[in-house]
């Protein structure tokens, strides 16, 4: 049933955004009671978070093809931050969900914190990083995305703005300039979301 909730959430966000999402229209389109409903959630807001922080995991998932064969952790680090960029770019919805997914308040079980926070910690064990606490990287770093995120969907901004952004963080995490340079502007293959997933649901056939 709370997946059903979840789904039902989704076409309503897909078609008429996140903010257009009530109770009414989630248990009409569920075909369930409003008591169901509150069994599992006390109110959309819940609802939305929870469906959120799901959304913000598929979206790691989605790029981890792309990272998860970089040995380089700063490498991993910039192609991470300017897919998500990218993604968010061409599907603004999910900048919206990932906003929404309530960083930093967010479970510490999440796999932001568990894949984005280990390539952190293990920049900096191994000196790629500057000392810092890890921490202090993660929030450099979610900072960073949600303010660009929201740059993105609300603001008119460059073409570039995906790499100025990665280009910012690794510099907040100690990379010099030539390195900085040489990260951020590589060339970036997208990566295929595929039917059926959450991010289908939200964003169907098109692409960047």
């Amino acid at each position: 049933m709370r997946a059903r909730l979840f789904e039902s959430a989704l076409v309503l966000a897909a078609s008429e955004g996140p903010e257009a999402v009530s109770i009414d229209d989630v248990i009409r389109v569920a075909k369930v009671s409003r008591g169901t409903f509150y069994k599992y959630f006390d109110a959309p807001r819940s609802l939305l978070q929870e469906l959120a922080a799901e959304v913000s995991r598929a979206v790691i998932e989605t790029m981890d093809p792309l990272v998860a064969p970089l040995d380089d952790v700063a490498e991993r680090v910039a192609v991470g931050v300017r897919t998500a960029l990218r993604l968010v770019r061409a599907h603004p919805i999910l900048g919206d969900f990932m906003v929404r997914a309530g960083w930093p308040a967010m479970d510490r079980t999440h796999l932001f914190f568990v894949a984005v926070g280990g390539d952190i910690g293990k920049g900096i064990r191994q000196g790629r990083f500057a000392p810092m606490h890890v921490d202090v990287g993660l929030n450099l770093l979610a900072g960073s995305m949600v303010g660009a995120m929201h740059s993105l969907n609300h603001s008119k901004v460059p073409r570039d703005f995906p790499e100025q952004t990665a280009a910012a963080v690794l510099r907040a995490l100690g990379l010099p300039a030539r390195e900085v340079r040489d990260l951020s502007t590589k060339a970036l293959a997208m990566p295929s979301i595929p039917p059926e997933s959450l991010l289908w649901q939200l964003v169907g056939p098109r692409s960047d």
